[in-house]
């Protein structure tokens, strides 16, 4: 045993378990505000304020990473939440929308989660900068909807934009174009935390300068961050002295998160000794969503439980569409008073998601990042309301973005609903290959967008392209093996079909 061993057991010996690793975390705490003090000294103008703030944030949630002892749930305390606690749409829809619709929009903001690249769909810049439909980007289509409901009601719902440092500039330069549309659109940034070094458990980046590798120092800390960067931009005070009440939040990528006005009615109409100050849309869980958070009850209170989050002995029963038959669409509407007093009052308390990244030269970090619906279980009177799985239309990958092109949903408004044409409301299957994941390439592999009504599953494997007016129904399954080609002729129509091999038709 080496001389350094020999004196730590005998501290722990002196002192006991407990209070050694009491000093051994303050001693961390403290190296981690020096590291930081160090790294505000390297900012200049505008940016040493924004680092502070950015920085305070930081390390509470630093210290509370280094208080937290074993799971955040314990399995047998969880509960069903209580039927009265989630409330199924069609009940909220029944209750009759007042004469004056405006004066219950006037109390709304919408805010759109805006952090994230495209680079998973191959695309350089902002998500919310890519084509989806008809030539209109997700921010184009949003803020088609609030126009189309500020024309339509005579209102003034604005827009809020939840930037991150890597979408900010980009989509600031983007927003001229809306001068002249009766939307008025506010951001404000997320906060910049540091990466951490996995090992010394302190800070990677040296500087706070953006540039070249001291980039990659740097991450934005999930969407559970709105709450804190919301109130220090000011924004959150400016709304409320402008009268309004509520923000519906949504991932900007979320196709199906639209105002809903019977939500929003249910909201602005309660008696105030009970107001509702969160509310989650939740919808019901089918194979595909296995992995999906779940509202569950947990100490007399609806919470939030996300996969992470249960122990590894009870993910199959987290999974189970029987026991847990709801998922977490991220759709939420949120009081602004509530969220004012809980910052003030330090009260937000969001599990933290530890999430392991390697870096390009090799290092491994740590993130601590936090969840937007969370932070349901420190808010007043929250509810959970099952929405019908038509609010629920995520574009993460081209499979998905294929869907939202096709002649299976009609654009209105900036709104995407389901054709009428389409005999069964159940969206279909579709599975495209490594070959579709880039969005230029996959438009490349379609000469026009199949017509696909009638179709129930798609998968699409290997080099495959597609004529134009190709319709598919069914159960269709293309399939072109390493080193073969298959061209899906002008016209064709394949229902529950399977084709392999090679295909190619060529026009003489």
């Amino acid at each position: 045993m080496t001389q350094y061993a020999e004196g730590v057991g005998k501290w722990v010996q002196d002192k006991g378990m407990a209070q050694f690793e009491e000093e051994m975390r303050q001693q961390l705490e403290c190296s981690m505000h020096t590291e930081l003090e160090k790294l505000l000294n390297t900012a200049t103008g505008a940016d040493v304020e924004v680092c502070k703030k950015d920085f305070e944030g930081f390390e509470k949630l630093f210290h509370r990473f280094l208080q937290v002892k074993g799971p955040s749930v314990e399995w047998t305390k969880i509960n069903r939440p209580p039927e009265d606690l989630i409330q199924p749409y069609e009940r909220i829809q029944e209750r009759a929308l007042p004469t004056s619709v405006s004066e219950s929009l006037n109390k709304l903001v919408v805010v759109k989660l805006n952090g994230g690249l495209g680079t998973s769909m191959g695309c350089k810049g902002p998500k919310s900068l890519i084509s989806v439909r008809s030539e209109n980007t997700f921010l184009d289509l949003t803020v088609q909807q609030i126009e189309h409901l500020n024309n339509m009601y005579n209102a003034d719902v604005p827009l809020v934009l939840m930037n991150s440092f890597n979408t900010d500039e980009d989509t600031k330069k983007i927003l001229q174009k809306y001068t002249h549309h009766r939307v008025k659109i506010h951001t404000f940034n997320q906060s910049r935390y540091p990466r951490i070094n996995k090992e010394s458990l302190l800070p990677v980046p040296k500087d706070v300068a953006m540039v070249g590798e001291g980039a990659e120092g740097w991450y934005p800390p999930g969407h559970g961050d709105i709450y804190a960067s919301f109130y220090n931009s000011g924004l959150l005070d400016q709304l409320l002295a402008e009268g309004k009440e509520y923000i519906f939040v949504s991932n900007i990528d979320n196709l199906g998160a639209t105002v809903d006005l019977h939500i929003l009615n249910h909201l602005v109409n309660q008696p105030n000794e009970k107001r509702c100050e969160f509310v989650m849309e939740v919808t019901d869980k089918t194979r595909a969503d296995v992995k999906g958070g779940t509202l569950i009850q947990y100490n007399g209170k609806l919470r939030l439980l996300e996969i992470a989050q249960v122990p590894k002995a009870h993910v199959d029963e987290f999974k189970s569409v029987s026991k847990f038959k709801i998922f977490n669409t991220n759709n939420l509407w949120i009081s602004l008073a509530a969220i004012k007093r809980l910052q003030e009052q330090n009260a937000m308390d969001l599990e933290i998601i530890v999430n392991p990244k390697t870096l390009n030269g090799g290092l491994n970090v740590l993130q601590l990042e936090t969840a937007v619906g969370a932070a349901i279980k420190c808010f007043d009177h929250a509810l959970g309301i099952n929405v019908p799985r038509s609010r629920f239309l995520p574009v993460k990958t081209t499979s998905d973005l294929l869907l939202v092109m096709s002649n299976l949903y009609r654009l209105e408004a900036g709104s995407l609903t389901m054709s009428e044409k389409r005999e069964f409301p159940t969206t279909p299957h579709v599975k495209l290959g490594s070959s579709f994941t880039k969005v230029q390439e996959y438009l490349t592999r379609f000469e026009s967008i199949p017509d696909m009504l009638e179709l129930d599953h798609l998968t699409v494997s290997g080099d495959v392209t597609f004529g134009k007016n190709v319709s598919v129904k069914g159960t269709v399954i293309i399939i072109a093996n390493h080193g073969d080609r298959i061209d899906i002729p002008a016209g064709s129509m394949l229902e529950n079909k399977i084709v392999s091999g090679n295909l190619r038709i060529l026009d003489h």
